[in-house]
């Protein structure tokens, strides 16, 4: 039987010769006998159960993502609404989207991770169920525009980046990679999947399909998620010294989220950070994940097939993802950002010449090319947000997201006026690719984290 060693002890001098007696409980090891080694903690940080968890919820939320492109041309001949409208409720989904992120990463610190990424969920469910009712154009810009856009907002990647920043020290540029990869991975999952269901179902069952999930990972969320490593007694993965105790909550979220817009946005990195991460939503969500279907099937190509593609672009966005993750802990940022952005650039750049009624190798080339660098620009920009905005990276962050996807917003409606205007999305691609030649450029400029940050008056 396992002894902890001796439990009492006692001295007793004697005049002569200093006899010093030691009494031992039966059972306790002699003097001579080597102390037990202390109890080894388990061989799995907890840090990385929670990262597994957040993953999860990331996939299982995902839906509502993969959705709106799918919408466009069902809704369209349903109600005859132009895509121009249409396009203005994606727009407003993913401005809100974007301008929640920061009160919701606030949110986090008042009231946990937990509470805040359970009621975001349950507001997704509500959103995205509610729309099988609508009749007018205005219940979808409710419906999937208001609502789902502010429950989104509450999973947007604010979310990673505080799981990450409470959780690790090391390995940070890994586990983002990796939850942000969640994303991609549940367009790798739905988008086959709700095609199907809106081709051969139309699109209702699809929209209660999203609705179902977002509400299945509540209960999941709220049982294994911890908001914290001091609620279970540990420090962050990485960390040296003892646990650090939980900080207290923040309140005024609001105000805190508003104190660090204002105090990053007296800085260069600030704007150039917002800029580029507009740029790539604009690239992204606003055109791809939003005008490709559509766009696609413009040239004959099935709606099947088109959101195939898409789901194709979600695989290699996983491994693009990752890798995106590795290479930000041990490479410049910015000099990332602006390989990304410019490889990118030249690839929307291609795609009109490359658009027809069927899969060909070019344009699976295309797909593959584009899919490794969909998302990686995430990792870097995170980063960059640490290293010059500290204990308010994940909130700035939130900020930055604003800004990606206030762009996409934007292009999602651009977009579809485009089509309704020129009746194609050529003069779209173009101007895309142009604007992440200019992202290239702008990520070079950041400063490094030891310069001194100028502050604008």
């Amino acid at each position: 039987m396992l002894s902890l060693g001796p439990l009492v002890r006692g001295d007793r001098s004697v005049d002569a010769g200093q006899v010093t007696q030691t009494t031992e409980l039966p059972g306790t090891p002699g003097q001579d006998e080597q102390p037990l080694p202390a109890r080894r903690r388990p061989r799995i940080h907890r840090a990385w159960w929670v990262a597994a968890v957040t993953f999860v919820t990331i996939v299982g939320a995902a839906g509502f993502a993969s959705l709106p492109g799918l919408l466009i041309d069902p809704l369209h001949e349903e109600f005859g609404w132009s895509r121009g409208l249409i396009g203005f409720a994606v727009s407003v989904n993913l401005a809100l989207y974007g301008l929640t992120a920061p009160f919701a990463a606030a949110l986090m610190d008042r009231f946990g991770i937990r509470k805040v990424v359970a009621c975001a969920l349950t507001v997704i469910a509500v959103g995205a169920g509610l729309t099988v009712f609508m009749t007018e154009a205005w219940q979808l810009v409710l419906c999937w525009g208001v609502l789902v856009g502010l429950g989104s907002g509450s999973m947007a990647l604010a979310f990673a980046a505080t799981v990450t920043n409470r959780w690790f020290v090391e390995r940070r540029g890994l586990v983002t990679g990796i939850l942000t990869a969640g994303g991609a991975s549940g367009q790798l999952v739905f988008l086959p999947a709700l095609s199907w269901v809106v081709e051969y179902h139309h699109w209702r069952p699809a929209a209660v399909t999203v609705a179902v999930v977002a509400f299945a990972v509540v209960p999941f969320v709220w049982l294994l998620l911890r908001d914290h490593p001091a609620d279970v007694g540990l420090s962050a993965y990485g960390a040296e010294g003892p646990p650090a105790p939980k900080p207290a909550p923040q309140r005024g979220a609001a105000r805190r989220a508003i104190t660090a817009l204002l105090s990053a946005a007296r800085t260069g990195p600030f704007w150039l950070l917002a800029g580029t991460f507009a740029i790539c939503g604009a690239s992204t969500n606003g055109l791809v994940k939003t005008h490709f279907v559509p766009a696609a099937h413009d040239h004959g190509m099935p709606v099947t097939a088109a959101a195939g593609l898409l789901a194709v672009i979600g695989i290699f966005d996983i491994v693009g993802t990752v890798a995106s993750g590795w290479f930000t802990d041990r490479f410049d940022a910015r000099r990332l950002l602006a390989v990304y952005y410019a490889l990118r650039g030249l690839s929307l750049m291609f795609l009109p010449m490359l658009l027809s009624d069927s899969v060909h190798p070019p344009m699976l080339f295309f797909i593959v090319f584009y899919g490794l660098d969909w998302v990686a620009t995430v990792p870097p920009t995170i980063a960059l947000c640490r290293e010059h905005y500290g204990e308010d990276s994940a909130i700035v962050f939130g900020w930055v997201l604003a800004a990606h996807q206030v762009g996409a917003g934007v292009i999602a409606f651009v977009g579809g006026v485009a089509r309704d205007t020129f009746g194609s999305y050529d003069m779209v691609w173009y101007s895309a690719g142009a604007l992440c030649a200019v992202a290239a450029l702008m990520a070079l400029v950041i400063r490094r984290e030891r310069e001194e940050v100028p502050r604008i008056a």
